[in-house]
C-alpha cells in the first residue's frame, strides 16, 4: 500500500509563498514589500536585503545548496545558472550566504540566447532581474528566483517582461473604464487569470529510446495508420491505466509540492493522450507555474520508465495536443468582471467589456494567430481535435441573442432557463446552462471567462496573454477616451456597446468551425486565414499592430523585428532539423530494412522455382513488385529533399527561406513520408526497423 499523503501538508511546502513570508520577515519589512508590490514601486535595497537573508535560510531549512534566477528566454523553456550560497571566511572554512544584490540581479550570457539580431556575438552582457510578483521556489536543491530577463541595452529578451508589461497596461486601462462609471465595484486593481489546460502522450520510453524522430523531434516523422486508432471513441474519460495513474499521482505530489494547483486529470480522446488541468490562478503565476508542469511532467515520467510527449501533434491521424488558454479579467476584490450574472442583459459594465472583446478579436484577428504560430502547431491547427487557424469567437445563444438584440435596437426576450431531465426519476433535477459549448471554436465565451483553443500543447502561456492583455488594453483606452469626456456616462457606455457589436458582429460564429462551408463564408466576411507560421508572423511587422505596442509600452518596434526574426528562424530550423532526421532514417534504417525483406522474397521465389517451376509465387511477386517500386519512390524523394535542404541554406532573407520550407521542404517531406509508410504497411513486422504507431499508442497498460 502507498504512502498515504497529507495534501495541505505538502502543498506550497517548497514555496516561499506569503504565509512564509509572514511569518519570517520583520513585520515592518512583510508590509513594505507588499506595498511596493500593490502599488508596483521598485524594491530598495533595503528590503531585497532582508528578504534575500530570510529567503537564504529558509531555502537552506529546505535543503537547498544553491540559487539560481529563472527565466523565460526566447527559446520556449526556461533557463538557470546555479550558484551555490558558500563563501569563504577563512582557511577551510565557510558560511552559507546570499545578499541583496545577488536576489536583486544576476549577469548570464546575453548573446547565446536567441536575440534575433537584438545581440551580438560580441555583445555579450545581460541581465536577469527579481520579479517579487512571482514566488520564489525550490527545486533539485536549489533556489529558483522567478527573474525577466533583458539585454545590456534594456531589449527584452524573454516571455515575463512583455507579460507583466501587458498585465500593467490592462489594469491601468480597465480601471480608467472603471473609474469613469463610478468605480461600482470598489476595485483598485485589474488582473488576468488563467487556466491552462495541458495535454500530453505518455509511451513506454524504451520504445521512445529507439524511434531517432521522436528523441531529436519530438514527433514520429514515418509512422502508418495502426489497425485502431480514436475510432471507438473508447479513450476519452476512460479508466486510467495503472502505469499512468501511478505516473498521475507523483506528479501531482510534485506539482502540489511546488504551490501548482494541479485539480483535473483525465485520459483525453487518443490512445496514450492525457490531460492535466490547473485552477485558475493569476496570468503571471500560471504562466510560470505551466512552465514548471512541462519540465516536471518529462522528469516523472522517466521514473516510471515512460516518455512524455508534450508536441502538438507526436503521430499523425490521432488529435494532437493543446493548451487551452482559459482568460478572465477580475478585480483586486474578487469580481469577475466577465461573468455575466443572473442577468446578463442588463449587467452595462459586463456588456462593455464583452463589446472590448469582440472588438478586439475582430481587430486584432491576426494577432491572435500569430500569438499561437509554431511549426509545431501548423500540424495541429485545422485537424479534427482543433479549431482552423481562421480566428473567430463564440458567444453562445443567450449572448448572441443578447448582442443581436442590441445590433437590431429590438427588446431581448431573454432565453427561458430549462431543467436537465434524465427521464429517471431518482435522479436530481438541475437547470441547464443557456448555451451549449462550442469545441471546435477558436475563441469561445464558457460561462465567465474565453477559452483560447488555440495554443499548441508545448507553448508558454505568455505570448497569447501578452496579445489578448494588450489587444483588449487598447479597447478598454479607447472606451476610457470617451467616456471620460461624458457627463453621461450611462449613454455613451450604451452607445459604445452598441457600435462594437455592430461593426465587429462579423467575428462571432457559433456554428462548425471545421466547415468547408464556415472556411468559404469566413472569407466572405473579409476573415483572415493564416494557415502556417510563414504566414502569420508578419503581423508582428503590421504597423497598426506595432503602434499598438509601442502605445502600451509592450514591445518597440525593434523588439517586434527581433521576434519576427526569432520565430522565422526556429521555423526553419526546426523543418530542418525534421527534414535532415527522415534523410538519416529513410537512408540508415527503413532502405537496408526493405531491401533485407524484398532479398528474403526473392530468394523464396527463387526457392519455390527451383523446387517447382509451376509453383505459383503470385504473393511473393507481388509484394516484391510493391515494395521495389516504393523502394525507388523512396530514394527519388529523398534524393529530391536531401537537395532542397541544401537549397534552403542558400537563402540569406528569412522570410524567403520561411516560404521555402513551407513551400518546397514540407511537401518533399509529406511526400517522402507517404513513401515509406506505404513500405511500412507491406514489410514484415520482423524486419521493420522501429516500434510502429500499435507498439508505441498501445504500450502502456
Amino acid at each position: 500500500m502507498s504512502e498515504r499523503i497529507n495534501v495541505p501538508d505538502i502543498f506550497g511546502s517548497l514555496v516561499f509563498n506569503d504565509e512564509v513570508m509572514r511569518k519570517r520577515l520583520p513585520k515592518d519589512t512583510y508590509e513594505q514589500l507588499n506595498k511596493h508590490i500593490e502599488e508596483r514601486k521598485p524594491l530598495t535595497f533595503e528590503i531585497a536585503q532582508e528578504v534575500a537573508t530570510v529567503m537564504k535560510s529558509w531555502a537552506v531549512e529546505k535543503g537547498a545548496t544553491h540559487f539560481t534566477h529563472w527565466f523565460q528566454p526566447m527559446t520556449g523553456i526556461t533557463a538557470e545558472k546555479h550558484d551555490s550560497f558558500i563563501k569563504p571566511v577563512g582557511e577551510g572554512k565557510i558560511i552559507m550566504n546570499f545578499s541583496g544584490n545577488e536576489l536583486i540581479h544576476s549577469e548570464p550570457d546575453a548573446s547565446s540566447f536567441p536575440s534575433g539580431g537584438l545581440r551580438a556575438t560580441f555583445e555579450a552582457r545581460g541581465y536577469t532581474a527579481w520579479d517579487p510578483t512571482s514566488y520564489a521556489f525550490i527545486k533539485d536543491n536549489t533556489l529558483c528566483i522567478p527573474s525577466i530577463f533583458c539585454s545590456y541595452g534594456g531589449q527584452v529578451l524573454d516571455k515575463k517582461t512583455p507579460l507583466l508589461r501587458s498585465l500593467q497596461a490592462l489594469n491601468k486601462q480597465a480601471m480608467r473604464v472603471l473609474n469613469a462609471l463610478g468605480n461600482p465595484y470598489g476595485a483598485t486593481s485589474v488582473n488576468a487569470y488563467v487556466g491552462g489546460e495541458q495535454e500530453y502522450f505518455l509511451i513506454d520510453r524504451d520504445l521512445y529510446n529507439e524511434r531517432e524522430d521522436l528523441r531529436l523531434t519530438g514527433r514520429t516523422l514515418f509512422g502508418a495508420n495502426p489497425p485502431k486508432g480514436q475510432e471507438m471513441e473508447d479513450h476519452y474519460f476512460g479508466t486510467i491505466k495503472p502505469r499512468v495513474k501511478e505516473f498521475m499521482n507523483d506528479l501531482d505530489i510534485e506539482l502540489w509540492k511546488l504551490g501548482i494547483y494541479a485539480n483535473t486529470e483525465h485520459n483525453e480522446v487518443a490512445p496514450a493522450q492525457h490531460e492535466l488541468a490547473p485552477i485558475f490562478c493569476d496570468v503571471n503565476t500560471a504562466t510560470d507555474q505551466n512552465q514548471l508542469t512541462m519540465e516536471i511532467m518529462k522528469i516523472v515520467a522517466i521514473r516510471h520508465n515512460l516518455a512524455c510527449l508534450i508536441h502538438e501533434k507526436p503521430f499523425a491521424g490521432v488529435n494532437g495536443s493543446g493548451k487551452h488558454n482559459n482568460w478572465s479579467i477580475s478585480t483586486n476584490n474578487g469580481v469577475n468582471i466577465l461573468d455575466p450574472g443572473k442577468d446578463p442583459a442588463e449587467n452595462k459594465i459586463f456588456l462593455l467589456f464583452l463589446a472590448a472583446v469582440v472588438k478586439a478579436t475582430d481587430e486584432y484577428q491576426d494577432l491572435i494567430r500569430a500569438s499561437v504560430a509554431s511549426p509545431t502547431n501548423d500540424l495541429r491547427l485545422g485537424g479534427n481535435e482543433a479549431p482552423p487557424a481562421i480566428v473567430s469567437l463564440y458567444l453562445g445563444e443567450e449572448l448572441t441573442g443578447i448582442v443581436d438584440a442590441i445590433v437590431s435596437g429590438e427588446h431581448f426576450e431573454g432565453v427561458e432557463k430549462k431543467v436537465m431531465k434524465s427521464g429517471v426519476k431518482v435522479i436530481p433535477r438541475f437547470d441547464k446552462d443557456t448555451s451549449d459549448r462550442n469545441r471546435t471554436s477558436p475563441f469561445a465565451f464558457t460561462g465567465n471567462k474565453f477559452e483560447l483553443r488555440m495554443v499548441g500543447s508545448s507553448a508558454s502561456l505568455s505570448t497569447p496573454n501578452v496579445v489578448l492583455n494588450t489587444i483588449v488594453a487598447e479597447e478598454l483606452s479607447l472606451f476610457a477616451d470617451k467616456l471620460e469626456k461624458m457627463v453621461d456616462t450611462d449613454g455613451a457606455m450604451n452607445k459604445l456597446i452598441e457600435d462594437s457589436f455592430k461593426e465587429h458582429n462579423r467575428i462571432i460564429f457559433n456554428g462548425n468551425n471545421y466547415s468547408d462551408e464556415w472556411a468559404r463564408e469566413a472569407e466572405k466576411r473579409g476573415l483572415s486565414n493564416l494557415k502556417t507560421t510563414a504566414d502569420a508572423m508578419s503581423a508582428y511587422l503590421d504597423d497598426k499592430n506595432v503602434e499598438l505596442f509601442e502605445k502600451h509600452k509592450i514591445y518597440n518596434r525593434e523588439e517586434l523585428e527581433a521576434r519576427y526574426e526569432i520565430t522565422l528562424e526556429n521555423y526553419c530550423k526546426s523543418l530542418h532539423i525534421e527534414a535532415v532526421t527522415m534523410l538519416e532514417m529513410a537512408k540508415k534504417d527503413i532502405t537496408p530494412a526493405v531491401c533485407e525483406y524484398m532479398g528474403t522474397l526473392a530468394n523464396t521465389v527463387a526457392t519455390k522455382k527451383s523446387v517447382d517451376k509451376s509453383l505459383s509465387c503470385k504473393l511473393e511477386s507481388s509484394l516484391l513488385e510493391k515494395l521495389s517500386k516504393n523502394s525507388d519512390k523512396l530514394y527519388e524523394t529523398s534524393m529530391k529533399l536531401a537537395e532542397d535542404v541544401v537549397k534552403a541554406e542558400d537563402f540569406t532573407d528569412i522570410t524567403k527561406k520561411a516560404d521555402f520550407y513551407r513551400d518546397t521542404i514540407s511537401s518533399d517531406m509529406e511526400e517522402l513520408r507517404r513513401c515509406a509508410d506505404i513500405l511500412e504497411s507491406n514489410t514484415a513486422k520482423d524486419y521493420w526497423p522501429f516500434p510502429t504507431y500499435t507498439d508505441l499508442l498501445y504500450s502502456v497498460v
